[in-house]
């Protein structure tokens, strides 16, 4: 048994995963803590769409929905996209999706990254539910992490100290719970950056999202609520320097050129900005160290091919959410190991699967091999024509690995 006044669970990292993770846990009616270094940038109205966005999957969507944050979201900005055209740019053959042909509303949702951590922000300071708790530390960082028989102990910097039955570390890639836990984090550096701007462009964006595959990298335009479309351009180290450098008129030419000028000439950007994508596939070797757990970034991060790092992350989320609820139906401790592995051996093995997925799509489209072109357009017309296979294509495409 715990002891009096112990915590069930310490949530580090109050981004999208830890804050949607923590606040899930306090309506449930768990004891919780949240550990923040910092709070997130405020989300205005009266600013520009960021350009951090994120194609939020109608599973995702549903889990916010449920912490009673989707309204607020959706109410303040966020775009919903259903269809999708995807197509390559050394073959013929293109991929068309529609959420009508599955009876949706919608393949997900285009949403800035610092309105839905905003958002969850927002909803951690009102009072929990169900008589659960939430306390918060921010801004803290974890200092040490520590053991024993039934519960883990967390000092912070400012030197509280918090015993639960479960940690959860969520603060992101560069985790330094994963670090002090000594769990290797498997990556390798690609040397390309992705690009980013927001874009308007002369002809509508019909709420679709256009996918081109560049030998360089491909070049995506996902849909605004304002009638622009968010890109995200992945290209080699210099080209992406290259891309910055130039005047607006000239990369306006030159993502038009990109694009195959579906949406016509772009006619006005944003500034400009570059993000590496050196950690686009880092996988964590493992997700649990005793009565710790890893989730979102701190766990896997995938390239940004489909937006889809968010919603792998929010999968996490309704896994590690679920896991706890049952164990705590049959009586168990929450931080047993066979708690925590059947969490691990859920989330790890279809992250790995969407993380490897995601990067041998790029590499394959990514390459300037003829023959390879060849049957990659010959693929795209037959999964174009072929029903059940474009309908699985459709639910990847829309964050349902």
């Amino acid at each position: 048994m715990s002891r009096r006044g112990d915590l069930d669970v310490i949530v580090v990292g109050a981004g999208a995963s830890g804050g949607a993770l923590a606040l899930a846990l306090a309506r449930d009616g768990f004891s919780v803590a949240i550990v923040e270094a910092r709070e997130p940038v405020p989300w205005r109205e009266t600013d520009d769409v960021d350009l951090r966005v994120v194609a939020l999957a109608p599973d995702a969507r549903d889990l916010l929905a449920d912490l009673d944050v989707w309204t607020s979201i959706e109410s303040a900005r966020a775009s919903p996209y259903r269809r999708m055209r995807v197509w390559d740019a050394l073959a013929p053959g293109e991929l068309a999706f529609d959420a009508a042909e599955r009876g949706e509303s919608a393949l997900g949702w285009i949403v800035e990254n610092k309105l839905i951590q905003h958002t969850l922000w927002q909803a951690l300071h009102r009072p929990a539910s169900n008589g659960g708790t939430l306390r918060m530390c921010c801004p803290a960082t974890i200092a040490d992490i520590s053991e024993d028989d039934d519960a883990v102990a967390a000092a912070l910097d400012d030197g509280t100290r918090l015993r639960a039955r479960v940690l959860v570390a969520a603060e992101g890639a560069e985790s330094s719970v994963r670090q002090k836990l000594r769990i290797g984090f498997d990556g390798r550096d690609y040397g390309q950056r992705a690009v980013v701007a927001h874009v308007a462009s002369e002809r509508a964006h019909e709420n679709t999202a256009w996918q081109r595959f560049m030998p360089g990298g491909p070049v995506a335009f996902l849909p605004l609520a304002d009638g622009r479309s968010s890109i995200v351009w992945s290209l080699p180290d210099e080209e992406a320097a290259r891309m910055l450098a130039l005047d607006d008129a000239a990369f306006c030419a030159e993502l038009g050129a990109a694009s195959d000028f579906r949406l016509g000439t772009i006619k006005a950007t944003t500034k400009r900005a570059a993000f590496p994508l050196r950690l686009r596939l880092r996988l964590a070797e493992r997700y649990v160290a005793g009565r710790c757990a890893l989730m979102g970034d701190a766990a896997h991060v995938v390239h940004p091919l489909a937006g889809q790092g968010m919603n792998l992350g929010l999968r996490d989320v309704a896994c590690l959410r679920r896991v706890l609820r049952d164990a705590r139906e049959r009586g168990s401790d929450l931080g047993a190991a066979h708690v925590l592995r059947r969490y691990e051996r859920e989330r790890r093995s279809e992250n790995t699967l969407a993380a490897r997925g995601l990067d041998a799509i790029e590499r394959i489209y990514g390459s300037s091999s003829t023959p390879l072109a060849a049957l990659r357009g010959a693929a795209l017309a037959v999964a174009g024509r072929f029903s059940p296979l474009r309908h699985v294509l459709a639910d990847l495409a829309a964050g349902r690995f």
